[in-house]
């Protein structure tokens, strides 16, 4: 995986993924399947982060 790009969470590393798309006659055509990913503020820096990690960072430790 290119981590230069800016499709990836800078966080957990993820990035996106290979899919299919299927016509009515199941014609398989490809596609990618990307990230839900926001700008947001991590430890002080400006990080572009997939919304599991913000739903994850956002909650509290017991």
């Amino acid at each position: 995986m290119n981590k230069t790009s800016g499709r990836f969470c800078q966080i957990c590393g993820r990035g996106a993924l290979s899919s299919v798309s299927r016509s009515h006659s199941n014609i398989a055509t490809k596609r990618r399947q990307y990230l839900n990913l926001q700008t947001t503020i991590y430890q002080g820096k400006k990080v572009k982060a997939c919304t599991s990690c913000i739903k994850t960072l956002t909650k509290v430790q017991k």
